[in-house]
């Protein structure tokens, strides 16, 4: 049986089959594939990656959820065996791994990250092979590949600066939470205030 072939597979036999069959010099289609090509098969990749990764840990989350409780009741409302309670500890472990690995590496973040960019990036593709959108006033391949290379790389370079954005953001909220967390625990509260008035 012969093996599927992965969309991303496909992606790279399909445009790599057009590069070629354009109105470009040799060097052009070798930057189209090194530059283009290469990061929308892996901006795909990633995307398809943290999708399945996100759901896969959330489902784990949200069926474990669900089950544990129902097994408490179980092992609460009858005399369970000791297989019983090690299945409530171990889905209960399960359940607690699985969203602290999802808070962690923010695969749902990282999948509606990357997915916009490999979109705008598959569709200026297709915009520059059919000469149409910002290429329509172009006479042919050639005529529009400089275009076709700039807005490539404003492309890629907004995916860098909102990526870099997003983590400035995110820290500046664990700085802000950290800083209201310490004020919060350090801060004397109005009992101790008055406890120390009456004393003096």
């Amino acid at each position: 049986m012969p093996k599927k072939t992965s969309y991303t597979d496909y992606l790279k036999q399909e445009f790599s089959g057009i590069i070629e069959r354009i109105e470009l010099s040799d060097l052009q289609k070798q930057f189209m594939k090194a530059r283009w090509l290469e990061q929308v098969l892996w901006l795909e990749s990633q995307a398809n990656k943290s999708r399945n990764r996100y759901y896969t840990l959330r489902l784990v989350t949200i069926i474990g959820g669900v089950i544990v409780p129902a097994l408490i009741s179980m092992s609460t409302n009858s005399d369970s065996s000791n297989w019983l309670k090690s299945i409530v500890i171990a889905l209960s472990q399960a359940v607690a791994i699985s969203a602290a690995v999802e808070e962690f590496f923010r695969f749902g973040d990282r999948y509606r990250h990357y997915r916009p960019t490999a979109e705008k990036m598959k569709t200026e593709g297709w915009n520059f092979f059919q000469l149409s959108g910002a290429y329509c006033n172009a006479q042919n391949h050639a005529d529009a590949y400089t275009d076709f290379a700039q807005r490539v790389e404003n492309i890629l370079q907004s995916d860098v600066e909102g990526y870099i954005n997003q983590i400035a953001q995110e820290k500046q909220k664990s700085q802000e939470q950290n800083n209201l967390s310490s004020s919060t625990r350090f801060s004397p509260t109005k009992s101790t205030i008055l406890t120390s008035e009456i004393k003096q």
